[in-house]
């Protein structure tokens, strides 16, 4: 079984640094030399290589190909976390109202950030929205699971539930927001929501890869525990499977990476939903295979969907999380029709 996981780990490996390659020349901007010659260069002898085309490389490409890498693996990793702690494919980052709380604190950012960045030290105006997006979805996520811990447990229906009323809160108080905001505000908060990795550096991508690698440090190795938990939490305690410590470590590292990533990226949805999905398919409800690998495939995922956004309507650019709504969307609707033909 390892030696299988480790070949398809490969597969996925290979077709991620193929299609990141590729990413690299993939938009409007034309190099001054050939695809071939630059790439070498850009490996082996930098300096040669045109200004212009190692400042677009350097700053705008690569930033957003290991933005795009780090983001969908976070999504995914975090869907299929939460579907295999709730035993449902429904299941998603959003289900617990971490999203709408980050895009809340977003939003606030956006309108009322002009009173607030006044009485705050200058060093933090360039990433106060980024800043305010993770306290949202750090806020959320503290008040969700607090909400759900009875006893030192966390009961799985109060945390859905608490998500549902917290998502609604939220998207009350975000309107309330758009309500409030000017044309430009307005503007900004819309494209914001939309998704997008045209704003990705070094400097988020070092913060975004701190939380990523931690977390896949500490879910990508749940898959047997899930497939046990999936006979039932009774039967999972008797296997000598801690099942609170990983309820609370899947809720806590979820939170930590969608809200992260939200903070860099805005709302990019439905990657959590897709991909173990289409491994389920693959690989059945067994975790072992489908939680490694989703790291891959959410990476592949936003990959293709990123270089669609950049070159279906050159030169403007797709949000990208229309492109993961119109994607997601279809994906969802099977799901259901499945369940409806079980009833």
């Amino acid at each position: 079984m390892q030696k299988q996981l480790s070949f398809y780990i490969v597969i996925f490996a290979v077709v991620l640094l193929t299609i990141a390659i590729g990413s690299i020349f993939i938009g409007v901007y034309n190099f001054k030399e050939s695809i071939t010659h630059t790439f070498l260069n850009f490996i082996f002898n930098y300096q040669e290589v045109n200004p212009g085309d190692r400042y677009v490389i350097s700053h705008i490409r690569l930033p957003r190909i290991v933005m795009a890498i780090l983001a969908g693996a976070g999504l995914s990793l975090a869907g299929t976390s939460l579907q295999g702690l709730f035993k449902n494919p429904l299941a998603s980052p959003d289900l617990i109202g971490i999203t709408a709380g980050s895009v809340f604190f977003a939003a606030v950012a956006i309108v009322l950030g002009g009173y607030i960045k006044v009485h705050l030290p200058e060093i933090i105006h360039y990433s106060f929205l980024s800043i305010m997006s993770f306290i949202g979805a750090l806020v959320t996520m503290t008040f969700v699971y607090k909400m759900s811990s009875i006893h030192g447990k966390t009961n799985i229906s109060v945390l859905l539930l608490s998500g549902v009323a917290i998502t609604a809160l939220s998207g009350a108080a975000t309107g309330l927001m758009t309500f409030l905001s000017t044309d430009e505000e307005l503007r900004n908060l819309t494209f914001w929501t939309l998704g997008s990795l045209a704003g990705a550096t070094w400097t988020k991508i070092i913060i975004l890869a701190v939380v990523m690698f931690t977390a896949i440090y500490y879910l990508s190795s749940l898959g047997k525990s899930l497939n046990a938990m999936m006979l039932g939490e009774n039967d999972a305690n008797h296997l000598g499977i801690s099942v609170e410590k990983i309820k609370r470590r899947i809720v806590l590292f979820s939170a930590l990476m969608v809200g992260t990533i939200v903070a860099f990226t805005g709302t990019i949805s439905f990657v959590g939903l897709i991909v173990p999905y289409i491994l389920r398919l693959i690989f059945k409800s067994n975790y072992y295979y489908i939680l490694p690998l989703s790291i891959f495939a959410g990476s592949i995922l936003l990959l293709v969907a990123d270089g669609i956004s950049r070159t279906l309507i050159p030169p403007t650019e797709i949000p990208i999380g229309i492109l993961s709504a119109m994607m997601g969307a279809p994906v969802f609707i099977s799901i259901l029709l499945k369940f409806k033909k079980s009833l």
